[in-house]
């Protein structure tokens, strides 16, 4: 039989976490001494204990290990809520190394601050271009809300093109635009350079549409989308030490996009005017 403490330090958990588990009913000692009142336990118990503790660790109630270890909740049920739980936490995992890219870009930005040469702006007079594109809204001009709607339009936009016979001519463009009625959304507009006639291709849910030209002020960004925020805060940066003002939200032109991302080459291409 092993004392409270040497049970505790062989199932490495602590004492106080036992003696609440004992007050719950969820392991209580093999017995305890009637003259001093300590706890004792077998070493058979460490085989409840280490259910208890893994059974916590993915996220169930005390209540629910209880359940399952006394035979409550049936073999299709328990593998029902493992495989909620599993999905839970791979979600939990996905949302987890989304925000650390985040805090990352943040990070570069914050360390690049100075770093990168003004002169990377140009401000030229974008020329018309045609586009076949998708349409979605984001919740914001976030991030975390952008990603989640621009890159299923893609993955959609191409094999609708190719289905109704309309071959890409140019680079894609990604451009955007506040929802109307100032509810706070962020219109998402996945488009590719086409020259076919403007208008619906088929009953897709693609459209065709003619992008007049503007000023713009541009600048190249080299890797990652999820890195592009050092670009975007010098593009700023220039816009307020030159005068100038933004008009609308930047485009992203898709100069070269290799399958690894960190190779992608894109164009922001800001319309401005004379502040």
């Amino acid at each position: 039989m092993f004392t409270i403490g040497d049970f505790a330090r062989y199932g490495r958990v602590s004492p106080r976490m036992l003696r609440h588990y004992d007050a719950i009913g969820l392991l209580r000692p093999d017995r305890t001494d009637p003259a001093t009142g300590y706890r004792l336990y077998g070493a058979a118990q460490l085989a409840r204990l280490n259910r208890i503790i893994a059974l916590k660790d993915l996220g169930f109630t005390l209540q629910q290990v209880g359940a399952v270890l006394d035979e409550q909740v049936g073999p299709e049920e328990l593998r029902g809520m493992l495989r909620l739980r599993r999905a839970e936490l791979a979600e939990a995992v996905v949302a987890a190394t989304a925000r650390l890219a985040r805090v990352e870009a943040r990070l570069r930005s914050i360390e690049s601050e100075g770093h990168m040469p003004a002169d990377d702006v140009v401000i030229k007079t974008v020329p018309a271009v045609r586009v076949a594109e998708l349409t979605g809204t984001a919740a914001s001009y976030q991030p975390e809300d952008i990603g989640p709607v621009i890159g299923p339009l893609y993955e959609r936009l191409f094999p609708l093109l190719e289905g109704a016979g309309v071959r890409p001519t140019g680079p894609g463009i990604a451009r955007y635009e506040d929802e109307p009625g100032g509810g706070g959304g962020i219109v998402v507009h996945a488009g590719v350079t086409v020259s076919g006639p403007v208008g619906a291709v088929g009953d897709t849910g693609v459209r065709v549409v003619e992008l007049p030209p503007f000023e713009a002020a541009t600048i190249v960004h080299r890797g990652a989308m999820d890195d592009v925020l050092p670009a975007a805060n010098t593009l700023a940066r220039w816009l307020d030490a030159n005068g100038y003002r933004s008009t609308g939200y930047a485009r992203e032109v898709n100069l070269e996009c290799p399958p690894d991302r960190e190779r992608w080459v894109t164009e922001l291409q800001e319309p401005v005017a004379k502040a």
